[in-house]
């Protein structure tokens, strides 16, 4: 197998190895293609985890060091207990996890993958073989963010971290910046000896892990499906620059996939939100803060009955899917009274905005979970210019993407942030379990307009009545 080729100065073992890290790379764009589609997503995702595992098992016997030595026996047990032992583990958690904590699952599942950047270049920083200490240093920095970002993201999405929103939070994140670089600046201009060396790294792995900290801490709001995205396209750089420490091309090119991949999510995000990226890194947005005080008017509520009569003899009806429509694992039967309706000549879409949920296209995968069609899935851009047009839209646990307070209040934490715009339409019938404020924890105007009727209880068993009644007529 490692017969010595003169002509190209390699073994055959080595050709085989850098063959399979291109195949695996192909593999990995034909699954990244794959998923960006909810009707193929899954076989995206079968396709990449066998690049995944293709390069894995050709470094496992064909990897050799400079020296020329293969991985040991000792080294290759040890290596394969933990590919067993980590994928029964992950197996065992995605199949018990539910889709309301899938946005903690993907926080929690990217903070181990930042954590083991952060450790490979932690140990190959003081490796005299080492080459690259620039890209080590920055590989050590970006996965360690990423890791306690992640956890912190993880925290605040299960409810057990709050927010710490001040004015200091920005001052105290750009001065750990500038002391993040600093530091590199100083490990790399002077030379050390090598305790000096690794009390430095340390160091730098310390303040990281401060500033991955405090840089989450402030966000707040709608605004966390943004970190969400941001926090995995560092995981991917700090991959890629792994495989740089290592030379491995399937690290390297799997890391810019990622990251390039959740970079560009982050800036449609951002776009999405209208917030400006240089914000989201230093931590300066989000948080608290309250909307301007005007007469909001009474709460009008809407009978079960009522709620039938008016979807069953209207033609055009719009669903706004939102977190509370996850909690209350009601995605199922909102299909079944599409269907229903649909039956009935009454045309029915779901209006997806790209913040909804608690993590990039959480509705999307809620929704597929359900078998709803991808074709009924239209985006916020699309499904805007015919609100006016349409006879009722069904709020379903979704508040700040339909917050008519980022219009007109400027004031609001979420002023200016594109929203679905049901207060445009004609009739509105928000369900809800009570008068609670959204993620962002402020008031929902749209809630007292006068063509809003409330719809009060657990989603899922508010949608079993309504298609009861609908049934009946």
């Amino acid at each position: 197998m490692n017969t010595y080729i003169p002509q190209i100065g390699v073994t055959t073992g080595e050709v085989i190895l850098e063959f399979s890290y291109l195949l695996a790379a192909i593999l990995f764009i034909i699954g990244l293609k794959l998923m960006s589609h909810p009707e193929s997503a899954k076989k995206g995702n079968s396709w990449a985890a066998t690049g995944m595992g293709l390069a894995m098992i050709t470094t496992l016997f064909l990897h050799r060091d400079n020296s020329g030595t293969t991985i040991s026996l000792i080294n290759g047990i040890v290596i394969i207990v933990a590919i067993i032992f980590g994928g029964i583990l992950g197996t065992f958690i995605a199949k018990r996890i539910k889709m309301t904590a899938m946005p903690q699952l993907v926080s929690f599942f990217n903070a181990t993958g930042g954590a083991a950047s952060a450790l490979v270049a932690l140990m190959e920083y003081s490796n005299p073989a080492n080459e690259s200490s620039l890209v080590t240093l920055l590989g050590l920095v970006i996965g360690t963010v990423a890791f306690s970002g992640s956890m912190i993201a993880y925290g605040k999405l299960d409810g057990k971290v709050g927010d710490i929103f001040a004015k200091w939070t920005t001052y105290l994140n750009l001065f750990l910046l500038a002391l993040i670089a600093v530091i590199i600046v100083y490990m790399l201009a002077f030379e050390h000896d090598m305790a000096t060396q690794t009390t430095l790294s340390y160091i730098l792995l310390v303040v990281a892990l401060i500033y991955g900290i405090m840089f989450v801490m402030p966000i707040g709001g709608a605004d966390m499906p943004v970190v969400i995205s941001l926090l995995n396209s560092l995981t991917g750089i700090a991959a890629a620059m792994a495989g740089f420490i290592y030379h491995n091309q399937a690290m390297i090119l799997g890391g810019i996939l990622v990251g390039s991949a959740g970079a560009i999510l982050t800036l449609l995000m951002c776009k999405a939100m209208n917030r400006s990226l240089i914000n989201v890194i230093i931590g300066a947005f989000g948080g608290g803060g309250a909307g301007v005080d005007k007469d909001q008017g009474a709460i009008k509520e809407i009978t079960l009955s009522d709620a039938a009569v008016l979807l069953t003899y209207s033609q055009k009806v719009v669903i706004v899917p939102g977190y509370g429509l996850a909690v209350a694992q009601a995605q199922f039967v909102a299909n079944d009274l599409v269907q229903l309706l649909e039956s009935k000549g009454v045309e029915v879409k779901f209006a997806i905005h790209p913040v909804a949920g608690r993590m990039p296209g959480h509705m999307n995968v809620l929704l597929a979970e359900a078998d709803v069609p991808y074709t009924k899935l239209v985006e916020m851009d699309d499904v805007n210019p015919d609100m006016p047009n349409t006879d009722v839209t069904i709020v379903i646990g979704a508040n700040d993407v339909v917050n008519p307070a980022t219009l007109d209040d400027p004031s609001s934490p979420i002023y200016g942030m594109p929203i679905i715009n049901a207060h445009e339409s004609k009739n509105i019938i928000v369900m809800k379990r009570g008068m609670g404020k959204g993620y962002a924890g402020i008031e929902n105007f749209l809630f007292f307009d006068d063509k809003t009727r409330m719809l009060f209880g657990n989603a899922k068993d508010s949608l079993q009545k309504l298609v009861s009644e609908i049934k009946e007529l």
